[in-house]
């Protein structure tokens, strides 16, 4: 899973990175690309490992991807948008503290702007695709009628200065994944508010499948150098149930709909990152194809029925184990042996 940081010049973003890949400042980096990738705090396989001792344990992963910072000079913002094209989602930072200069937050103001701005990056794209497909028709080559009309309802959208995400079924067309279109990708919106204020703002433009959520993103970074001990105390002081890091994992699995499931054994304790509603066979291929290929069942066992049972023989005998086919809908937490022969 890869989600890009967004957000306008001094709205928090690097400090958010730096408290999401627990790293430091590095200044002669500054205006370059960041990727940082995360483990994915898990307790189920943290309780896996101590259950079957393997020579290794292997948490699901986070990739975060932070843009080089904007060239006033430039006349393009490719350099803004091509690192995050080919993420999963985007986190938009949006300001909501005071600013060095003086400057009150405007997080409607702000939202707003920025997501124009992925729009405008859109509609470049879209119109610069008609025309040459309108060129190929006048030149008598064969044209992709069902690319063309979904891109013309792309363009009708993006014209009435919306993004292509408020048509989730537009977004996901399968003929447009090769564009990359920055307003089509699932948005989760992060509203970076001062040390004292947990409170979440009142935005205006937001629709009714935006995900947000407030975070205090110069006390994350603090606590993201801090060894847990200490780190504990800080949050207890500062009446924080759980860091925005965590909470932020939580939110981009529910923007993209993902689910975890894990294999065991002495050799390796793993967790798969998959979407949810996917189907045993397409789990299987996330392992390796040839699984997928060979395919024949896949032994399953649900995580609370090892964890009531107290192991997988017990599970076994209680008639908790089943084997399930190609078709079989995989559950978040489902301990899976893939059986296939190729």
């Amino acid at each position: 899973m890869q989600l890009g940081i967004i957000g306008l010049e001094r709205c928090g973003k690097t400090t958010l990175f730096e408290a999401l890949t627990q790293s430091e400042t590095d200044v002669a980096r500054k205006g370059e690309v960041r990727i940082g990738t995360i483990n994915v705090p898990d307790e189920r396989v943290d309780i896996l490992s101590k259950m079957y001792n393997p020579r290794k344990t292997i948490y699901a992963q986070i990739q975060y991807v932070l843009p080089g910072a904007r060239d006033a000079q430039a006349k393009s913002t490719d350099a803004i948008w091509n690192p995050v094209r080919t993420c999963d989602a985007l986190i938009h930072v949006v300001r909501n503290f005071q600013d060095q200069g003086g400057e009150d937050p405007n997080p409607s103001k702000d939202f707003s702007r920025l997501d124009q701005e992925l729009v405008f990056a859109d509609l470049v794209v879209v119109e610069k695709r008609l025309e040459r497909m309108e060129l190929d028709s006048k030149r008598g080559k064969k044209v992709d009628t069902e690319e063309q009309d979904l891109l013309k309802a792309c363009l009708e959208l993006l014209e009435q200065e919306k993004p292509i995400r408020t048509n989730p079924e537009l977004a996901a067309a399968p003929k447009l994944r090769g564009f990359t279109f920055v307003s089509a990708k699932p948005t989760l919106i992060v509203f970076n508010n001062d040390e004292s204020d947990d409170a979440m703002p009142q935005v205006s433009g937001l629709g009714e499948s935006e995900i947000c959520m407030v975070v205090r993103g110069k006390l994350e970074a603090e606590l993201g150098l801090m060894d847990p001990e200490e780190a504990q105390v800080f949050l207890e002081e500062y009446g924080v149930k759980t860091t925005a890091r965590d909470r932020m994992i939580r939110k981009s699995y529910e923007l993209l709909g993902q689910i975890s499931f894990f294999t065991v054994g002495e050799d390796e304790v793993r967790a798969w990152t998959i979407t949810r509603a996917t189907q045993a066979v397409d789990a299987a291929d996330v392992i390796h194809s040839d699984i997928k290929r060979g395919f024949i069942r896949a032994e399953t066992l649900g995580y609370q029925d090892l964890i009531d049972t107290g192991s997988y023989v017990e599970a076994k005998k209680a008639a908790k184990v089943r084997l399930e086919g190609k078709t079989y809908i995989v559950a978040d937490g489902d301990i899976i042996n893939f059986r296939f022969n190729v």
